[in-house]
C-alpha cells in the first residue's frame, strides 16, 4: 500500500467518527487535506470548523464549510489532524507544514485528538524526522544557541518561510527524543521559542493509522 492509499484509508476512518453537526477542530498537512475533500462529500456533516492554519481555512471554505475562530467556538469536542512521526505513546512529531503553533492550540482546547497518518509515521523513538521550532524573529540565532545547549542537535533556519503567526522555524535534525515531555518542557522554557513541534504534553488521544492490513488503531488508554 502507498502512502497516499494510506493516508486515505486514516481519513475514512475518521470520517467515520465524527458525530454529525459538530464543531471541529482541523489540523493542516497532506493526510489532513485528504480528510477535507472527505467532508466536502458530506453535506451538513459538521456543523462548522476551527482551522489550525490559512492554507486549510482556504481549503476548508472551497468545501462550503463553515471557519469559526476558536474564541467564538469555545472548547471543542474533537481536533482531527496528521503527524510527521509518532510513536507507541502516541506522543507526535508535528510542524512539517509550518502549522504547529496553531495546531497546538486547537489540540489543548479539543476533548479528543485523533490523529491520521500512513503506517510510516509510526515510529520506536521520536526524532529522525526534523524537531520544528517556531521563534520570534529576533530571537532565532540566540534560540539556535540555547538549543544546541540544552538539548543538542542541529538547528537549521527553515529559509524563505514565515508561519501564518509571523514568525520563523527551526527545524532540529540529529536528535534521539527518548523523553518527548521532558524535551517539550526544556524547549518552552527557551525566552523567544513560541513552541514546539512536540506534541507530548498533550498527546493524541487515537491514532489511526492506514496501511497494507486496512486501518490500525491505537488508543493513548490502552
Amino acid at each position: 500500500m502507498s502512502a497516499d492509499t494510506g493516508k486515505q484509508a486514516a481519513a475514512e476512518a475518521a470520517i467515520k467518527q465524527l458525530e454529525r453537526g459538530s464543531i471541529l477542530g482541523v489540523g493542516t498537512g497532506s493526510t489532513v487535506n485528504v480528510f477535507i475533500e472527505l467532508l466536502a462529500r458530506e453535506p451538513g456533516l459538521v456543523k462548522a470548523a476551527v482551522s489550525s492554519s490559512e492554507a486549510s481555512t482556504r481549503l476548508l471554505r472551497d468545501a462550503g464549510i463553515e471557519v469559526m475562530d476558536l474564541n467564538q467556538a469555545g472548547p471543542l469536542d474533537l481536533y482531527v489532524d496528521g503527524a510527521d512521526e509518532a510513536n507507541r505513546h502516541l506522543s507526535l512529531i508535528k510542524g512539517g507544514g509550518g502549522a504547529l503553533t496553531r495546531e497546538k492550540v486547537v489540540a489543548g482546547a479539543s476533548r479528543s485528538f485523533i490523529c491520521i497518518a500512513d503506517d510510516t509515521k509510526l515510529v520506536g523513538r521520536l526524532g529522525e524526522f526534523p524537531l520544528p521550532v517556531e521563534v520570534i524573529p529576533m530571537a532565532r540565532s540566540f534560540v539556535a544557541r540555547e538549543i544546541v545547549r540544552r538539548i543538542g542537535g542541529q538547528p537549521t533556519l527553515r529559509e524563505g518561510v514565515t508561519t501564518d503567526n509571523g514568525n520563523v522555524i527551526l527545524d532540529v535534525s540529529g536528535l534521539a527524543i527518548d523523553e518527548p515531555v521532558k524535551m517539550e518542557r526544556t524547549l518552552n522554557d527557551i525566552p523567544g521559542v513560541v513552541t514546539n513541534g512536540l506534541f507530548a504534553l498533550r498527546p493524541a488521544d487515537v491514532l489511526l493509522l492506514g496501511g497494507s492490513d486496512g486501518v490500525r488503531t491505537l488508543r493513548r488508554d490502552g
